[in-house]
């Protein structure tokens, strides 16, 4: 009896533990078994069937669902793998095509009514954006949207703005500007007007928000999944407070070791990826306390991270995502956001762009990648711009490193540091735009970087915000902001030529002038109208020297042309190290890697190794005087 019990539990586990693969097909069947032959029709329907280990493929097609997994793998080696087949074009929109329009006059104005059956129990031109931190500007922002061939219209608050459309000269995209759509809706039905020109949207692909979300999975607990491969489009997401519950059109709901990756993530309403916090621990706290007790969000933040820590924030229940190698634009919020949710994270290798380019809300969460307690986090080797801020960091970045990254083209500034007290890393980027570094915070590093836009640093004294013990959400005490306690090594800081310097732009360290707390300023190179702070130490100055950046493309590929004095390439600096930078003054923490290990930043912005006894400054280690042109991407 006892052998045929063994015999019994050896084929059960070895049954449960063998890896299966299951295939869905737009011509497949969800009462089929998920086979090559017999693919499912939906991917909800391979979600049922996978279990740890399992792969589901999905082959070559539109499907227009919320994917929501009811379960995830049980560790990093035994992960549920969603993918799109090798080599096929898959898409997952949240948007169902929308026909039957008829014309309303000569002008381009078509409208179409909409059973709302459609939209099952969420309608999205009944909901409109809202959230902690969010700025209507004074009118509706329906969280639907209406796409022509691919391309998202511009809503407008009255009809009257739909038949004689203004182009918007205030953002880039003018042309764009003048398509627009307005939305009536009612217990039975949503009518729609839009002025498509001069296209018949009959003919074309006319297509509408319908889902909040595209892959969700409604309860936490779901971790160890990855999603490959795929072409994700065109949810009615909503706005992603970091005191609020925050759902793009990939969301991980606080779960923990996801890998998001080789995707293209296109036109979110608000968010791309969500690596944040869930509704339980509080949603959108600070609107519904309007008018009670205290109306200061930096309150309600706190109450919330408090809520979350006794929920059991921390390292083994949550976060450890890797998002990279993904494509990510045309989102009016964030191409990535995290509150408390994307710690101990690794962000590499994602090209962000053309986000929050139609303006037609703001508000305190907008940037390419926006992220709250950041701790232990990596973001590196990432092509941001195009945006309004392009990385911002906002409240407990704590042991984080942003790394050879290259910004550019970002109307507000490439990074915006905000309340931290640290420590953290900023080394080996490209910073080309205007605006480069604003931090309202203490305790980073900024080494080997090259900025080319200005530098702009103040204190926060009326906010308190937390520090944690060392590579943990321990917390250890909150306080304000007293402003410096920075570390600058290795730069190269260049400005846009004295003559277009502004006596109010920092382009260099001037403004560290009057930090209160002690700095660091060593080896860095200050040109073409960049100065240096008082407090610098073994600099070179060349107030007039003819170093421009020329960044551009050429055959699919960017290069940026830099000029070089032959006094840069003899300008030999210290290779920056844990030991170097000491340790940070309010959290009394190392500037070390993640896992504890000593720091050293022995690698440029490609990776290639810095001699020990021959480091330059600057993120490029392999140059020569005179003109040098670096392929970037």
């Amino acid at each position: 009896m006892k052998r045929i019990l063994l015999l019994f539990v050896s084929l059960f586990w070895a049954f449960v533990s063998h890896s299966r693969e299951y295939h869905v097909s737009v011509s497949g069947n969800d009462s089929y078994d998920g086979s090559p032959a017999k693919p499912f029709r939906t991917i909800n329907a391979a979600v049922q069937a996978a279990y740890p280990g399992d792969t589901v493929t999905v082959h070559a097609g539109t499907y227009r669902e919320w994917i929501n997994p009811v379960r995830g793998g049980e560790s990093d080696s035994r992960r549920i793998l969603y993918r799109a087949a090798p080599g096929e074009r898959v898409e997952i929109k949240g948007s169902e095509e929308v026909r039957g329009w008829t014309k309303v006059n000569r002008n381009g104005v078509w409208k179409v009514v909409v059973p709302n059956s459609v939209f099952g129990s969420y309608n999205p031109y009944q909901d409109s954006v809202f959230g902690d931190w969010f700025n209507d500007r004074g009118r509706i922002h329906h969280t639907g949207e209406l796409f022509l061939n691919g391309k998202s219209f511009y809503e407008k608050e009255t009809l009257d703005k739909i038949l004689d459309p203004v182009p918007d000269t205030m953002i880039m995209d003018r042309e764009g500007s003048v398509y627009t759509w307005y939305c009536e809706s009612n217990r039975d039905y949503t009518t729609i007007w839009a002025n498509f020109h001069k296209f018949n949207p009959n003919r074309e692909l006319t297509e509408i928000s319908v889902r909040p979300t595209c892959i969700y999975p409604g309860k936490p607990g779901i971790n160890y999944i990855t999603i490959r491969g795929f072409i994700i489009s065109q949810a009615a997401t909503q706005w992603g407070a970091p005191t609020a519950g925050q759902v793009g059109m990939i969301a991980t709901h606080w779960n923990k070791g996801w890998i998001i990756e080789n995707n293209v993530i296109r036109d979110s309403k608000c968010s791309g990826i969500t690596l944040g916090k869930e509704h339980g621990t509080g949603h959108n706290v600070w609107s519904a306390d309007k008018g009670n007790i205290y109306n200061d969000g930096n309150i309600h933040y706190i109450e919330v991270t408090f809520r979350v820590l006794r929920n059991g924030w921390n390292k083994e229940t949550t976060g450890s995502h890797i998002v990279r190698n993904n494509v990510i634009f045309n989102c009016e919020q964030t191409g990535i956001c995290g509150s408390m949710g994307a710690a101990f994270s690794i962000i590499e290798n994602n090209h962000i762009y053309n986000i929050w380019t139609k303006r037609q809300f703001a508000g305190a969460e907008i940037g390419g990648i926006k992220f709250h307690a950041a701790i232990d986090a990596i973001i590196r080797n990432n092509r941001i711009h195009s945006c309004g801020r392009g990385l911002w960091l906002d409240w407990m970045t704590q042991g984080t490193r942003v790394s050879a990254n290259l910004f550019y083209d970002n109307d507000l500034e490439d990074i915006f540091l905000e309340v931290n007290h640290g420590p953290f890393i900023v080394d080996n980027n490209v910073f080309l735009s205007r605006a480069a570094i604003k931090t309202q915070s203490e305790g980073g590093a900024f080494v080997n970087n090259l900025i080319a836009g200005t530098v702009h640093n103040w204190p926060e004294p009326n906010r308190f915000t937390p520090y944690f013990l060392p590579h943990s959400t321990d917390m250890a005490g909150l306080t304000t902001i007293y402003g410096g306690d920075d570390r600058y090594y290795n730069n190269i800081f260049i400005g846009p030529g004295t003559e277009k310097t502004g006596e109010n732009e920092n382009y260099g360290l001037k403004g560290y002038g009057n930090a209160r707390l002690p700095v660091r300023i060593d080896g860095n190179i200050y040109c073409n109208g960049a100065t240096p702070s008082q407090k610098d130490e073994n600099f070179l100055f060349f107030p007039s020297h003819g170093q421009g950046v020329n960044l551009f493309e050429e055959d699919g590929h960017g290069y940026v042309i830099l000029s070089y004095d032959s006094s840069f390439t003899s300008h030999r600096v210290k290779t920056v190290t844990t030991e170097m930078l000491g340790k940070a003054k309010i959290p009394k923490a190392d500037f070390d890697n993640p896992d504890g290990t000593v720091l050293v930043i022995d690698r440029d912005f490609f990776g290639d190794k810095r001699p020990p006894d021959g480091n330059l400054s600057g993120p490029f280690i392999n140059v020569l005087p005179g003109e040098n042109k670096f392929r970037l991407w």
